[in-house]
This record gives structure tokens, sequence and C-alpha cells, in this order.
């Protein structure tokens, strides 16, 4: 996956225009935001949805071997500093094997030692976190300095310096728990960037008997991926030396006899020459006749990360010299891997698909399952793709061919709605790639093709198949402008077929029959016998569109990963990514929220106007209620507030509109 880095904005007090500096050894998830002057160390692990912005303050380190968990927010003051262990300035400095938990938030000026834990949505701020201290969940540190070695409790407020001085010492249990994180993390780490390249997933599901695979100790010993399997069969090596190809690697060998092999005192046996896959292979039946009777292995190299990614052992004392077949395949030009007798592996249906589903933005992921996983359901990744056509083809005619026993499909998922919107199996055991007309899952386009609207957005058609992949049904309402204001919605004819077509064009006879009025489609769990989404497709005066007001979680149920869940993520077209993570916030805190609004004149004198009341605590519903107001305001300023009911007090005021 791409990792979303971005240089720092031009501001009143800095314009360097800084960008992160990532060690090529570190795991950024994409779905995680770099921004600005953030020096990230070797093995470090930053999982999605964390924001580490220094656009204020700057700059910002994260040690070695340490992890941002999901949902951390690091960000600094543009004043204030802290001196890291360098001996320089920082706003943020996270030492080494440090555990920064799920929602934690450090504020800079901020220092947190090394081998520390911050626990679930504790704050740290202006403050600083000694060496091998341990936080608990939900904890308040601002403006002191905790001494090494201490334990902070679970929703502790430490505010001046003699709490801090009274904190107990951290126990040999704590550290157990600690140092357990940590571990985990550093395999997620190796598992993570196994899981995005080919080349160390493919070998790694296949690996039996003695095949010997260790990511956690691989990642944190000898920092790459050691892959170790029996590779006796022509036909998976050179698939093996095709992936490492395709990537760009360079490939070298390396052999060993039993004494040495037991010592891994490994010696080389010469570079592959030649970047074509036949140059290649040749080259490897040399080396493998030069040395019968001893194991060698492959050994891909990533040139520009100048570190190993890949480890294949390719021949055992014993095994039988492996034979390169001769069969040659190209590519046509129009997208089509050919073989030598000029047949076109994917049909013209599949590849229509395809680049149906690469114009519209969709990411392309391909899956594989042995006839036992197929019946289950318990499908594997086979790796990921992007670019043009002519790559999406030969990475999955690459990857059928690695597999021609096993059934393929491929994935089209919407990287906006982070749902699944296509699933085409491309090849059954036996059968090779499918012909036809290509034979698609369930979950694919309704039984196989795309249907067009005049009415409905590219986004709605989206969300449509999208529910009716996963079992829902869907419903419409509509209202005026006065019952929009009073949340007064009246249903439309209801919608009981499952087909695509005839629910779009339900769909469309609502919108021709309400024209003038808002109308929403409704995700209804028949089952459960409630709402899964709500979302605005035509508004009064506007051209007509998807405009998601509130997407509550949904998922097939089983648990497989394969389903259309899209985690807490909850679709909006008009709050900003900062405004949902603070809905979220301050209702899992256990908060209600209201609105006010004021137009320029009241706004400067500070007379906001309460808006509508926002009853309920569920999120789809106050993301509802918010982008409601937003449109009811437009043109004026809008802030959310944040009320502990309880103290019957504000705890927080965010403007999300401005004129």
């Amino acid at each position: 996956m791409p990792v979303r880095t971005k240089a720092a904005p031009p501001t009143p007090w800095s314009s360097n225009l800084a960008e992160p500096q990532v060690d090529n050894s570190a795991y950024v998830h994409s779905f995680s935001r770099l921004i600005g002057d953030v020096r990230v160390g070797p093995q470090v692990f930053i999982a999605p949805g964390s924001s580490i912005r220094a656009d204020e303050g700057t700059p910002f380190y994260i040690g070695a071997s340490t992890n941002v968990q999901d949902g951390v927010v690091i960000h600094g003051l543009e004043k204030g500093r802290v001196i890291g262990d360098d001996g320089n300035e920082y706003s943020v400095w996270i030492g080494a094997n440090t555990c920064i938990t799920h929602m934690a938030l450090i504020h800079g000026p901020a220092y947190v030692g090394d081998e520390c834990f911050i626990g679930f949505r504790s704050t740290v701020f202006n403050a600083k976190v000694g060496h091998g201290c341990i936080v608990m969940m939900h904890a308040l540190i601002q403006d002191v300095e905790i001494p090494p070695g201490k334990y902070v409790p679970s929703g502790a407020v430490i505010t001046n310096q003699q709490q801090a001085d009274r904190l107990p010492d951290v126990q040999d249990s704590d550290r157990h728990f600690a140092h357990h994180v940590v571990e985990i993390n550093e395999a997620l780490l190796a598992g993570y960037q196994c899981a995005e390249d080919t080349a160390c997933l493919n070998p790694l599901s296949n690996s039996l008997g003695d095949s010997a695979v260790n990511l956690s100790e691989a990642a944190k010993d000898n920092n790459y991926i050691n892959l170790v399997g029996n590779m006796s069969s022509s036909t998976d090596i050179r698939a093996q030396l095709r992936s490492l190809l395709t990537q760009g690697c360079t490939i070298t060998t390396e052999h060993a006899n039993k004494r040495r092999f037991k010592t891994k005192s490994w010696l080389d046996g010469g570079r592959l020459a030649g970047h074509r896959e036949e140059q290649v292979v040749a080259e490897l039946n040399r080396i493998l006749q030069e040395y019968p009777g001893e194991y060698v292995k492959l050994v891909g190299v990533d040139p520009t990360a100048k570190r190993r990614v890949a480890e294949i052992i390719v021949q055992r004392p014993g095994d039988a010299p492996v034979q390169g077949t001769t069969s040659t395949s190209y590519s046509s030009g129009n997208g089509h891997r050919v073989t030598s007798n000029g047949s076109s592996n994917l049909n013209d249906d599949i590849s229509g698909k395809i680049r149906s589903l690469l114009s519209q933005g969709c990411n392309i992921g391909i899956e594989r399952a042995n006839k036992r996983r197929f019946k289950t359901k318990s499908w594997l990744t086979a790796g990921q793709v992007s670019g043009s056509i002519n790559q999406v083809m030969g990475k999955i005619e690459a990857i059928a061919a690695e597999y021609p026993q096993d059934y393929i499909r491929i994935i089209g998922a919407d990287p906006n709605t982070k749902t699944r919107i296509a699933e085409i199996i491309v090849q059954r055991p036996g059968t090779g790639i499918v012909a036809g007309s290509g034979q698609s899952s369930p979950s694919s386009y309704s039984n196989g093709h795309t249907t067009g609207s005049n009415r409905l957005s590219s986004e709605t058609l989206q969300k449509v198949r999208s529910l009716l992949a996963a079992g829902y049904k869907i419903g419409t309402e509509h209202a005026d402008k006065r019952r929009f204001k009073t949340k007064s919605w009246q249903s439309c004819s209801p919608i009981n077929s499952n087909r695509e077509s005839e629910v779009v064009a339900a769909l469309e006879a609502c919108l021709a029959e309400h024209a003038g009025e808002y109308v929403r489609m409704i995700g209804i769990d028949a089952a459960a016998k409630r709402r899964v989404s709500d979302s605005i497709i035509q508004r009064p005066g506007n051209a007509t569109g998807s405009q998601t007001r509130a997407t509550s979680n949904y998922s097939n149920g089983n648990g497989n990963g394969n389903g259309y869940s899209n985690g807490n993520t909850v679709a909006s077209t008009s709050l900003s990514p900062e405004a949902l993570k603070e809905v979220r916030s301050l209702l899992a805190a256990g908060y209600r929220i209201s609105t006010e609004h004021a137009d320029k004149r009241r706004f400067k004198s500070k007379s906001w106007q309460s808006g509508s009341a926002i009853a309920s605590s569920r999120e789809g519903d106050v993301i509802s209620a918010l982008e409601a107001c937003l449109a009811e305001h437009a043109g004026e300023y809008v802030r959310m507030i944040g009320i502990d009911s309880a103290a019957k007090r504000r705890i927080s005021e965010t403007i999300i509109q401005r004129p």
C-alpha cells in the first residue's frame, strides 16, 4: 500500500515544507497520515487511523521498534520544545520499544521515553514520561515529569509534580505485559510487511512439513522476511522468480552443504544474470547442476532499499535437479498474456470488468482458495495490484499460473467507502482462467453486469450494489423543506426486489415522483429489523447525487473478513475526518453532542444561536443531524458542542463549518 505522507504547509511560524522521513524497515499503513517533519525509526509499526501531524509543533521523533496503534493522535503546539535523547529539540519525542496504544493522544511539547506503555485513550500533554513507565487506560498526564519506572493507574489525573513523585513503581508483572504487547506488534509488523509482498506471502501460504517461517524473529534480527521452503517443483520456482522479477528485485543464490546449513554459513553462489524469466531460469539450472547434493536458495534483494525481501530454498540434498520448462509467454500489448500457441488466458469479458473497476478508481485485490477453503469461504489474500490494465492482467495470470489447482478471484474495492463492490472468480481448479462470460460471485455486480442510471450518481449505484451484496433490503423516504427541518420523513413505496436493475428503477421512480424534495435511501437489515445506513440521494435545487448521511457498521457476519464491513467508519460528504474523529471520541466517552450556528455578524460578537437538539447517542444519527444542520445553515459558522450531561457543562467546542 502507498504510505500517505505530506509536506508541512507554509505557515507564519514555519516555511521549510519539511516532509516525513520513514525508515525502509518501518510499516506505515496507508490509512494513517503523516504530515511534516516526522522522523520514523527502524521497525516502527504505525497502524491504520493514526494521525501524526507536525504542521504546528515540529519536529517529531519516533524511535526504533515503537508501535503507534489505531486512532492515535500526535500533534504539538507551535511553542514549547523538549530535549530528545540525541540532544536536539523536538516538539514530540517518543523513544524506542514504546507502545502508544489505541486512541491515545500525545500532544507536544511531550517526551515519552524508551520501553514505555501509554494505555488506551490516555493523554500526555506538556509533560515528560521517563524510561520504562507504564500509563494505563484513560489517564491524563499534564505539566509534570514522571520519573523513570513509574506506574500510572487507569483514570489517574496527574497535573502536579507532587502527584507524579508519589506514583508507585512498575512491577514485574506490568513489565511482562508491556513486553508482550511489544512482541505482538513486532509480529504484526512482520505480518503486514509480508502481506503486501507477494514474494513473501506465496511461499508462506504453501510452506509444508519442514518449511520454517518465523516472521517475528526475522523482522527483529535480520530486518527482512526469511522464507524457507522446499521449492523443487519447476512451476513453483518459475512463479517465485516471476514474482521477484516483476517487483524489480535483484536475484542472487547461496549454497551450503549439510554442515554449513546447520550453522547457517551459506556461501555465495552468484547472481542470476538477465532480466527475462527464461534467462534467469537457465542460469538457475546451471547453478543447481553445479552444486548437486547441497542446499541452494534464492535471495531476492530490493535494490532501492538495499535489503533482502525473500529467501527461498529451491534445492535440498536428495532432491532431483530442477529442470526449467521451455515454454514462453509475452505480453500482446493489449493487456492479455499470450502463450506460445497464441491463445489468450483472460477473456474479454473479465478484462472488460477489470477495466470498468479501474475506471471507477477502485483498488484491485486478488484472493485464492483451495477446494476446502472455497467451501468454507476462507479465502487467502494473494496480493494487491495497481497500475495499468496490462499490469493488473499480468499479475492475475502470474498468480493463476502459480496456483493452478486453486480458485482465484479478483476484488474491486471502493477506496472512498472502503467497501467491496465486486468479487469475480477468474479461475476454477483444473479449468484455468474462466472462459465465456466470466462467472462472478454473488457479491459482484448483481449477476455480473453494471446497471446504468441517468438520475443516480455512480456513488449511489455503488452503495446500492454494496447493500444488495451484503443481503440488505433497500427503502426510500422523502421530505419537503419543512419536514426536513423537523426530521419528519415520509416513506415511499416499498422496494421488495433484490435485483439491482429493479431497485435502481424504483429509486429513480421515487426521485421523479418527489422532484423538488429531499429523498434518502435506507439500507435495512431485515433479519435484525434495523437500519444500517441513511444516504440522501436528492436535495431540492441540486443535481441528484448521493450524500451519505449515516452509515452504521454492517457485515455479512461470517467473520472471515470477506463481508462488507467498514469497521467504525461512517461515510460523510460534509464532515471532515477531524470532525468525524471528534464525534466518535465524544460519543465513546459518553458525552452528548449539540450544535450552534452564527452568521458573520453574530460570529464577531460571539452571539451563537442553538441548533436543533440531538437526542440520540448513535453515531449514525448524530452525523445525520450534524449534516442536516450544516445544510440548513449553509453560509454560516456552525460549531459542535460536547456536553457532559452528568456535570451539566461543556467539555469541547469545535467549529465544523465556516462561510
